[in-house]
């Protein structure tokens, strides 16, 4: 699966007021690992910063007066995010600014979910750790991620960290994955052995009170959140 870590930074918090994005940071995961890949662009908004948004990041018109504009730069971004899954914290402010971005420039562009799916970390953190608080810096913080030279907000710095928190927020999957491929390899090397032969596959069924530990778990859930259990919702949905 290929997956793009996305963050902007921006002249200001309301893209409705006309507030522009000035920092593109995207990193690519591949099979959940840093590919190395990348794409980081400053853009001129052709407009001031907000004196507030640039004492969270540090950037000022004056340094960003000779960089692209988001049209001389939006195919290369869209053919880089193109088919992947998106993971943004706070999804709907950063999706809003670039859907901004993009009906700026015409319907022919489309919004970003026509181009990538998208996974939001604030929302999945919220499911993860209810009541509790899950900024990206309480989140390396409850995860043990060093984030102590993020000293100013940046696109491309704070899109790194967040691959870091959600590779740890997610870690059971990777291991969940990792399991099934190494079970999958045992059974073709039985396979192999029985001459082609598949042996039957063994189907483990939760006891009682497997069950009942995990309901107790689902119910506590359901509780903390007020009924936004996700997995309450699927057992709902009829087979």
């Amino acid at each position: 699966m290929r997956q793009i870590v996305l963050d902007t930074e921006t002249t200001g918090l309301d893209a409705a007021r006309g507030h522009r994005l000035i920092e593109l940071g995207c990193v690519e995961l591949m099979s959940r690992r840093v590919s190395g890949s990348h794409f980081h662009r400053y853009l001129n908004p052709e407009r001031d910063i907000d004196a507030g948004a640039q004492a969270v990041h540090g950037i000022s018109i004056e340094f960003l007066a000779d960089k692209p504009r988001f049209a001389d730069v939006v195919a290369e971004f869209l053919d880089y995010i193109r088919g992947a899954e998106l993971i943004i914290h706070n999804a709907a402010f950063d999706v809003g600014f670039i859907d901004a971005e993009l009906a700026r420039l015409g319907p022919e562009y489309g919004r970003l979910r026509d181009h990538a799916t998208v996974l939001d970390t604030l929302a999945l953190a919220r499911e993860m750790y209810p009541g509790q608080r899950n900024s990206l810096d309480a989140l390396c913080k409850r995860l043990d991620i060093d984030n102590s030279h993020r000293e100013l907000h940046g696109a491309l710095l704070d899109a790194e960290i967040l691959a870091d928190v959600y590779l740890a927020l997610t870690a059971g999957q990777g291991a969940l994955d990792f399991a099934i491929e190494a079970e999958t390899q045992e059974v073709r090397l039985a396979a192999d052995h029985l001459g082609g032969e598949r042996p039957p596959v063994l189907v483990r069924y939760a006891d009682a009170e497997e069950t009942a530990a995990h309901e107790a778990r689902l119910a506590a859930i359901d509780k903390a959140s007020k009924g936004g259990c996700v997995w309450r919702r699927l057992d709902a949905v009829p087979a």
